[in-house]
């Protein structure tokens, strides 16, 4: 009867544990919405001068982390916020599919410029942190939503 008991008390922790999740969201009312290649391409370059201007190595441009990346845009457009939801799930896809050892990820909104980005970014000691950091590899994705609110997605790799 204990090792019923013990088994039953498992098993409803594990039914708890999985239904308090952040992971779980609803893809279903997610629309892809236009970059603006113009500002991903100059926000990988502020952010390279940045690095070069420490004496850091410029981040290589990632195709695998630029489709995630475009992706959580879009469902932080869906959501009208930004976020970090999902984000071991992108982690892990990356991790595995291009044999990363460490994923980060930096986004913003309502910034009217790559330049505004970067500055923001580099006002937090967190973004800073990861803009600064030891990686190899990066991808950004703007877009503009219906408003022209721009949604930022920046992910780091090595």
């Amino acid at each position: 009867m204990k090792m019923i008991r013990q088994y039953l008390v498992l098993v409803l922790f594990v039914c708890t544990m999985a239904s308090c999740t952040k992971e779980s969201v609803d893809t279903a009312d997610i629309i892809e919405a236009k970059n603006v290649p113009e500002i991903e391409n100059e926000l990988l370059d502020v952010v390279n001068q940045h690095r070069l201007s420490l004496g850091q190595n410029s981040l290589e441009f990632s195709s695998v982390a630029y489709q995630y990346a475009n992706d959580h845009t879009d469902y932080m457009m869906s959501r009208g916020s930004i976020n970090h939801d999902n984000f071991s799930k992108r982690a892990s896809s990356i991790s595995s599919e291009e044999n990363a050892q460490f994923v980060a990820e930096n986004v913003a909104k309502d910034y009217k410029s790559a330049s505004e980005a970067l500055s923001g970014w580099l006002n937090s000691s967190n973004h800073k942190k990861t803009i600064e950091d030891e990686f190899t590899h990066t991808a950004v994705s703007v877009k503009a939503n219906s408003d022209g609110t721009l949604y930022f997605t920046q992910i780091f790799y090595r």
